[in-house]
């Protein structure tokens, strides 16, 4: 992602982390009443990275927002690595749990849905790499709805897991594609078609680069180029692609039928 930085989370002290995520108290504050709690810090940091990328996220910045002192943060929140899982955690919140009488497959599709949206609605997300889950109440239940999604169907748990994490990556993989698109838009001020509409003439007129060269090159990324009126169109490799893991999560299930 071309000046967009990708960042773990889970590198800070997990101990102090998940004693926040769970809103474990630490030993009595003496002195006066704390004028801030961890919850607005943290909703303070994903207002900064909303409005820029993961980056802007900085003790430094965030105290500047809520208009105190850098160090005074450091009473909320040990560093910025716990406050980058307090905010995954937070925007995890927003995911729903599906409708209880959906199928499997319905139920997997909200779900992808659902978090197609949320990376929209927060495009830095996707710029952390979750090896390291943050383990906090509302990521807890973002997996449990997904696992409670093809509880039953057939899978052991180490496929239901799997089942799970193919989804789930596919979403992230092809939301980052999706932003990444927008970004572009934005920096060039050209849109695709645009894009194409210049380049385009340019490599007409090399001969090394015509259709008797790369026949199905050309053929096939006219077809898609027309299709999507542009290079790529990220929120159908999106909806395609689901179709196609729920189409092999579906075959593997049948297989197991009676």
């Amino acid at each position: 992602m071309s000046g967009v930085s990708t960042e773990e989370n889970g590198g800070g002290d997990p101990r102090r982390a998940i004693e926040l995520l769970w809103g474990v108290s630490a030993l009595p504050r003496r002195g006066p009443k704390p004028k801030l709690t961890t919850a607005d810090v943290v909703r303070a940091a994903i207002t900064l990275a909303d409005a820029g990328t993961i980056d802007a996220v900085t003790i430094r910045h965030v105290a500047e927002h809520l208009g105190v002192a850098a160090m005074s943060l450091y009473t909320y929140v040990p560093g910025r690595a716990e406050l980058l899982d307090l905010m995954i955690d937070h925007v995890h919140g927003e995911l729903a749990a599906p409708e209880p009488d959906l199928g499997w497959r319905a139920a997997l599709t909200a779900i992808a849905e659902d978090q197609w949206a949320l990376f929209h609605r927060h495009p830095w997300l996707p710029q952390v790499a979750t090896s390291r889950s943050a383990l906090g109440p509302n990521s807890f239940a973002k997996y449990e709805n997904e696992l409670r999604a093809v509880e039953g169907i057939g899978l052991d748990d180490v496929e239901m897991d799997a089942a799970v994490a193919l989804v789930t990556g596919l979403v992230r993989t092809t939301a980052r594609s999706s932003l990444e698109a927008a970004r572009l838009v934005r920096s060039s001020g050209m849109t695709d078609a645009q894009w194409w509409e210049r380049a385009a003439p340019v490599l007409a007129g090399i001969p090394a680069a015509d259709a008797a060269h790369y026949p199905l090159s050309s053929r096939v990324g006219q077809a898609a180029g027309e299709f999507h009126n542009a290079a790529e169109d990220p929120a159908h490799a999106f909806r395609f692609g689901l179709a196609r893991v729920l189409d092999g999560i579906e075959v593997l299930v049948s297989e197991r039928q009676p």
